[in-house]
């Protein structure tokens, strides 16, 4: 092997060992500084910097403790009947507002596949998009109206095709039944595998039905 080939092979050994860190390093220090938004403002306004002798780290920390536990007790009550019913109402007010309520309900619908096992989207399926041959994630909201299966000349399903890795963005298509390919997997499964762009657990594999959906819910 010559000089230059091993100072090349040395060169593309070396990156692939540093990229990944340094991509790592970014997507970290993207995220902390993402998050500081949200930690600042607490810092401030409990005056937490007081309480830590104006150490400033020490005080972010001590705001991310006061936020998780703050989110675990808002979660406990939610689980209660009382918090049910008091959230349950903030839901409903959040719904009466346009623009709000489709953003709210987006979010709140991804959330729930991500961590429960009854979800609104009635069940995952296979559609060929962009192009043929290439399949794409989709969930089924429900069927069609009356006037799209009129023109499709079959059943139809209304399916939302999420984005990934932010889900809550994407595209609804209507689709004839033909169209639409069932495959075994959970919405909380199909969900998570759209979150991470396919770097999710692998052990739980997809059989993709080789006909029309069938047991879509009707």
């Amino acid at each position: 092997m010559t000089l230059s080939s091993r100072i090349k092979s040395s060169f593309v050994a070396g990156l692939i060992l540093v990229a990944p860190l340094a991509v790592t390093l970014y997507i970290l220090r993207f995220l902390v500084n993402w998050s500081l938004q949200f930690v600042t403002p607490v810092v401030r306004a409990a005056g937490l910097a007081q309480y830590t002798r104006n150490v400033e780290v020490v005080a972010q920390l001590l705001a991310v403790v006061l936020i998780v536990a703050a989110v675990v007790v808002l979660g406990f009550l939610a689980q209660q009947s009382v918090g049910r019913h008091l959230f349950g109402n903030i839901g409903r007010l959040v719904n009466v507002i346009p623009l709000v309520s489709t953003i709210y309900g987006s979010v709140r619908q991804v959330a729930d596949s991500l961590v429960e096992r009854k979800t609104s989207y009635e069940s995952v399926v296979l559609v060929e998009y962009p192009r043929e041959g290439v399949y794409m994630i989709g969930l089924v909201t429900g069927e069609s109206p009356r006037a799209v299966e009129d023109v499709a000349g079959q059943d139809a399903y209304n399916v939302f095709l999420p984005n990934s890795p932010n889900p809550t963005a994407g595209r609804l298509v209507l689709l004839p039944e033909e169209q639409v390919h069932e495959v075994d997997m959970s919405v909380r499964r199909g969900m998570r595998l759209i979150v991470t762009t396919g770097m999710g657990d692998e052990r739980e594999e997809a059989a993709v039905s080789p006909t029309a959906i069938e047991n879509v819910p009707k």
